[in-house]
């Protein structure tokens, strides 16, 4: 549930960028220019403080995207698959052009606010590469699963990290940090270096990319919903899938729904400050359930020196994993002397030694993850020390949420749950002769 509402609040603060980004563009219209209100697109209006933003265009373009996914897997596959194509080449040409209007001292120092706040500003921006585990959510459409999603994820990881680290590198060198804009930077940078053609160009690359992001995110949800349904832990209206589009039609309207409240209702910043709890967690528990997954049959049945089973022992090594990755961040965020931090990295070590040494490991066939244990534990430790840098409003919303996970799990899940069960929905494409 924490990666859930990851993905409704990164949809929500995503469809606020796009709104503005759609409203720069109607605003090359002479007669808009200058008469669009803030509720329409750019911000929003402010009440109570600045506590509710409110925002009619993000629910909006929320709601055209939903209508294309309930549409089906190919319609909404080709939208994608031309804006991420428009995107990545105004992107590239961005870099380029943007590189020309570098000035170097614009880098000078670095890292403004010291290291210990790179550390902060990778956990707000750590739900940007969320949507690469929506490949792995797509397993079921594709294929040659074993072939292609490893492809699928690694590329496309890589290429967008090259893509990321150019424009912030252009983006820095144009503009001092401290005056780039939080609704439209990339636009408001070049139009003050003159460059407003570029700018236009921006523009329709981030409508283009911030799309295929929208629509990837509201896709992989509503997957998530309909996986949850079918296992019984959420009510099975969400298992649903529409018999001619063949897609969970009743969890893509309701992940629609719910990004379209917080979108309409909430402000980029408020809502990026509890950002990335999920993400962080999720990815920690699916790294621990891949070294428990690799374990092999018997590992359960041997008993250790200390008198408990092999697998007890392994799932403390990986909890300790945790821990040490938990103090060694609340060390490092607070300036505690780095000796000491050197302690919980080096029990870290010994836990995933013990992973190593004392466990038997099976080799699954086609692609696996390599290096089990040690890259998982490397995941787990890194994970849980970015989760020691978010803000506390994200503490406070990871212990409401994980309450009410529990409460819903303690109350109907337990009581509903069938993952063993013998019915199997595929959704797929439709066919040609439906769809005419």
């Amino acid at each position: 549930m924490q990666l859930m509402l990851d993905y409704h609040i990164g949809a929500a603060s995503i469809a606020r960028s796009l709104a503005s980004y759609v409203a720069t563009i109607f605003e090359l219209i002479p007669a808009l220019k200058g008469n669009i209100p803030p509720w329409v697109g750019h911000g929003g209006q402010e009440f109570f403080g600045g506590t509710l933003s409110i925002n009619i265009l993000a629910p909006i373009l929320l709601a055209v995207l939903t209508v294309i996914l309930c549409l089906g897997v190919g319609e909404s596959s080709a939208v994608n698959s031309f804006m991420t194509a428009a995107k990545v080449v105004i992107v590239i040409f961005v870099i380029i052009v943007g590189s020309f209007k570098v000035d170097v001292d614009n880098w000078s120092p670095f890292a403004p606010n010291g290291v210990k706040h790179i550390f902060t500003g990778a956990t707000v921006v750590f739900f940007a590469y969320v949507g690469f585990d929506a490949v792995a959510n797509s397993a079921e459409e594709s294929k040659r699963p074993q072939r292609d999603l490893p492809i699928g994820i690694l590329g496309s990881l890589l290429v967008c990290v090259v893509l990321y680290v150019g424009v912030c590198l252009v983006i820095t060198g144009m503009v001092p940090y401290n005056l780039l804009g939080e609704d439209a930077p990339l636009s408001e940078a070049f139009t003050s270096k003159g460059l407003k053609y570029v700018s236009i160009l921006i523009s329709i690359g981030a409508v283009a990319g911030l799309t295929t992001t929208l629509l990837v995110g509201l896709y992989v949800q509503s997957r998530l919903y309909l996986g949850l349904g079918r296992d019984g832990l959420l009510p099975s209206i969400f298992a649903k899938v529409h018999p001619i589009r063949h897609t969970p039609i009743h969890s893509q309207i309701w992940v629609g729904i719910v990004a379209a409240v917080l979108g309409g209702l909430f402000n980029v910043h408020i809502l990026s400050h509890i950002l990335s709890v999920g993400s962080l967690t999720g990815y920690s528990v699916v790294a621990a359930c891949v070294v428990t997954l690799r374990w092999k049959n018997n590992t359960g049945n041997r008993v250790s020196s200390k008198c408990i089973s092999t697998w007890c022992e392994g799932v403390l090594c990986i909890f300790l994993v945790a821990c040490c990755g938990f103090a060694a961040g609340v060390l490092y965020r607070f300036g505690t002397h780095f000796i000491v931090m050197i302690v919980a990295v080096v029990i870290a070590i010994m836990a995933c030694a013990a992973l190593c040494f004392r466990q038997a490991y099976s080799d699954p066939p086609g692609f696996s993850c390599p290096w089990v244990p040690i890259v998982p534990s490397v995941c787990i430790f890194f994970n849980i020390f970015l989760f020691a840098q978010l803000h506390y409003e994200a503490w406070i919303r990871f212990i409401i949420l994980s309450i009410v996970s529990v409460g819903i799990y303690a109350f109907y899940g337990q009581y509903h749950a069938n993952p063993r069960s013998d019915e199997t929905i595929i959704y797929h494409m439709a066919p040609e002769e439906d769809r005419h």
